[in-house]
């Protein structure tokens, strides 16, 4: 029996009603701040990752699903985030001619090959949102904001936003070099890909999770006391603007995120619990981006959020959960000419904008109200032989178990306010 594969997940009916509370409320909050929607390809040339991303991180050396094109045999991946491909579109399409910051918000589906575990898989879901050409730090605390509430919004209480910067070509080789002859005379006490890290990516290195690398890193140099003076004051300036927005962060020289495009703003969300996957967005300032990937030198700032951490961490906060979609209305019908009756009276519901199921199969009517129950359906429309005889249904309150009959031409004209009188009291008693 064939299973999914592994580190992806089914999400089934029960949980995509979830799902869809978090997309929608993603949405409402980027469409708040002015952000427009951007679908970009599933897939994409390799060396957009490779140059974007960064050949020697971990996403691109370890992480990429490469695909072949058939006709060409040229090298495809399957997107490990979003950034590169957005910047890709910006400048494919002109959009440096449009009123400058464009402001781009995206619901996507992300591959990486790593090691799956609680909150991590390799077929995962990112709200992602991007500002493009401006380098007012005004627009780093504007998208760090959308972040925060966001997750506000979703009911996530006790969050930290982490905040750093870690400067920009101009100051950050002074750092590197610094960073380097921290390290070096403990090359041997450092994890394996530590060692690889300090002659290929140094800055890595203070991102390492593995208990044995952590002291090091703890005591390592600061990216925060090598800031040249624009830095210094793009990230004073930042500071600022989170306070007087009333966003708590602290300052935590260890934050460099893991991506080679980014420069000064570096920042995550994380909530009480913490470990490897405690992070559940994150982002930075990436104004080199655009120009590796063969375009002007455009600034840009951004994040990505995960969708799965989220929601774990909602259910482990006890976050308020909408509940699986249920039926307005179940129509139970005996027998086949029930069964005709019924088709047609569920349609007319249906026009009216009720949600309706009709029990299919040949039941009895103890097993047709058993049906109704575990449908979840408020109202139950029993159409037996009586009924038919009569032309009337009998309505049931499946909460109260009151009824009622009501003639056939007046069922929907019945049925539409009493379900909605019901949606009322129910949204007034939560």
């Amino acid at each position: 029996m064939y299973q999914s594969p592994r580190g992806t997940q089914d999400i089934l009916p029960e949980d995509t009603v979830v799902w869809r509370h978090v997309e929608h409320h993603a949405e409402a909050t980027a469409r708040r701040f002015g952000y427009a929607e951007i679908r970009t390809p599933t897939f994409e040339e390799t060396g957009l990752f490779e140059r974007g991303v960064g050949e020697g991180t971990d996403i691109v050396d370890k992480e990429i699903y490469r695909l072949q094109r058939k006709e060409s045999g040229a090298d495809l991946a399957l997107r490990p985030e979003a950034t590169a491909s957005i910047v890709r579109a910006y400048l494919q399409h002109g959009m440096a001619s449009r009123p400058q910051p464009v402001k781009l918000f995206s619901l996507i589906t992300a591959f990486r090959y790593d090691r799956p575990q609680a909150g991590r898989y390799r077929e995962f879901r990112q709200f992602d949102i991007e500002a493009i050409g401006d380098e007012d730090p005004l627009i780093d605390a504007e998208v760090i904001g959308v972040l925060w509430r966001f997750l506000e919004e979703l009911g996530l209480r006790d969050l930290t936003i982490q905040l750093n910067s870690i400067g920009d070509p101009v100051c950050r080789p002074e750092y590197v070099k610094a960073l380097v002859a921290y390290y070096e005379p403990h090359e041997a006490e450092l994890c394996a890909d530590c060692r690889r890290r300090l002659h290929t990516s140094p800055l890595r290195l203070l991102d390492c999770k593995k208990p044995g690398c952590q002291p090091l890193a703890d005591n390592a140099p600061r990216t925060i006391d090598f800031l040249c003076k624009p830095c210094e004051e793009h990230f004073s300036a930042l500071q600022g603007y989170l306070e007087v927005m009333g966003l708590p962060y602290e300052l935590t020289p260890r934050l460099v995120r893991g991506l080679d495009y980014y420069t000064r703003t570096v920042f995550e969300v994380v909530p009480p619990k913490t470990g490897s996957q405690a992070a559940i967005g994150g982002g930075g300032r990436y104004d080199g981006l655009a120009e590796i990937l063969g375009g002007k030198p455009t600034p840009g700032v951004g994040f990505a959020a995960g969708m799965d951490r989220i929601i774990l961490n909602m259910r482990e906060q006890g976050c308020s959960l909408p509940t699986a979609d249920v039926p307005d209305v179940f129509f139970a019908p005996l027998g086949d000419q029930a069964k005709l009756v019924a088709a047609r009276l569920a349609e007319e519901a249906r026009r009216d904008g009720l949600a309706v199921v009709v029990g299919t199969g040949d039941r009895s009517m103890r097993a047709r109200m058993r049906q109704a129950g575990q449908s979840g359906a408020r109202f139950a429309v029993i159409l037996g032989n009586d009924e038919l005889r009569e032309q009337r249904a009998t309505v049931k309150n499946l909460a109260g178990g009151e009824q009622q009959a009501v003639p056939f031409a007046d069922l929907t004209t019945f049925l539409a306010p009493t379900v909605r009188h019901s949606d009322v009291e129910q949204e007034a008693a939560l």
